[in-house]
């Protein structure tokens, strides 16, 4: 024990399975093994059945382009399936096939490329193992010699240069590849008419009727609770027939507040009725729909990037990138006790990234 101060630590005696005794270092300090696992090195490099066989590379060659074809088909097709399957008539069915078809050729295009670049590294690229050594690396004229060097070597063993069929179906798939992304840029807004105009104007008028959302049952005053919160659209839509961006722009969120709690302006106070509003349920930001209310704060929160209105002070933004309030949809009720609104909306609903008018 003396011994074992003196050195600061002691080795543990211990006794081994067969008897002997063992000593080791206390828990906590470095050991370095004297039987290491010493480094196998590199295993025996294994052919594969394209390194031996010259026509199953040139099958193989034929699966990758081929597949890079396919890949320009898919593009292409799915342009073709935007074009000749409209979504004007606002039809279900009409809606289905066009997004089926324009989805399917987009996923192809992308699956074509991706496979084909696989099944190409996998079957043809060289695949000698090789050790990259980790030194320190200086942009002086050698390194970029080696660097140049390297490209060079990347391509002949990949065949890139060699192997034109593949590296011309390749740059075709690239190049159709964003085709139906670009194609369907066409639907960020209708051409034909002014954007602006269509936001400004809803399916709301004077005596239309506030319903639940999709039943369309009409909502009574008395129906509508303090802390309560209701999807609206207005009563005729379902009978209207109307495409389904008539409904987009009209989908309303009401609540009922304390009508102590309710801050409006003096030209707003015939805008609510005995504390229940009515506001856009259409994001400012973006256009998600604002769907979740924080009954406590009487906060509206949108999903996608988080911006929160304040229902009890004209649905104002407290937060998030939405730069406008929501528009208030001005109510009232009939002689039946019923929910109706007083107009349409006074700005346009929807996101603010088009020059326009509030």
């Amino acid at each position: 024990m003396a011994e074992e101060a003196k050195n600061g630590y002691g080795d543990a005696v211990v006794a081994s399975h067969d008897g002997h005794s063992d000593t080791h270092q206390d828990t906590g300090l470095a050991v370095i093994s004297d039987d290491a696992v010493k480094d196998p090195g590199l295993p025996a490099h294994r052919k594969r059945v394209t390194d031996t066989n010259p026509k199953k590379a040139k099958n193989a060659e034929r699966a990758v382009f081929t597949l890079f074809y396919l890949s320009i088909a898919g593009s292409l097709a799915s342009v073709i399936a935007y074009m000749f399957l409209p979504i004007e008539s606002g039809q279900m069915g009409a809606i289905r096939l066009h997004t089926l078809f324009v989805g399917l050729g987009m996923a192809l295009g992308m699956l074509g490329i991706g496979l084909g670049a696989v099944h190409w590294g996998k079957a043809l690229m060289y695949d000698g193992e090789s050790i990259d050594h980790r030194h320190p690396v200086a942009s002086d004229t050698e390194t970029r010699k080696t660097a140049a060097e390297i490209f060079k070597i990347a391509d002949e063993e990949s065949g890139f240069s060699r192997r034109t069929l593949i590296r011309n179906s390749l740059f075709g798939a690239l190049i159709a590849f964003p085709i139906p992304g670009i194609t369907l840029l066409r639907s960020l807004a209708p051409m034909e008419y002014d954007p602006v105009e269509l936001l400004k104007h809803t399916m709301w008028e004077k005596g239309t009727r506030l319903a639940r959302d999709p039943s369309g049952v009409p909502i009574k005053a008395s129906e509508v609770t303090i802390g309560s919160a209701f999807h609206v659209i207005p009563e005729n839509l379902r009978e209207a027939k109307l495409p389904l961006n008539e409904k987009a722009k009209a989908i309303v969120l009401l609540m009922r507040l304390d009508q102590a709690e309710l801050k409006e302006r003096e030209e707003r106070k015939g805008w609510s009725y005995d504390g229940i509003v009515a506001y856009s349920k259409v994001c400012t930001h973006v256009g998600c729909p604002v769907a979740l209310y924080e009954q406590q704060t009487h906060h509206l929160l949108c999903p996608c990037h988080q911006s929160q209105f304040d229902v009890s002070n004209e649905a104002k933004v407290v937060f998030g990138p939405a730069k406008r309030p929501l528009p208030q949809l001005p109510i009232t009720v009939d002689e039946d006790g019923y929910l109706i609104a007083q107009s349409d909306f006074h700005e346009p609903v929807g996101p603010s990234y088009w020059e326009r008018l509030k």
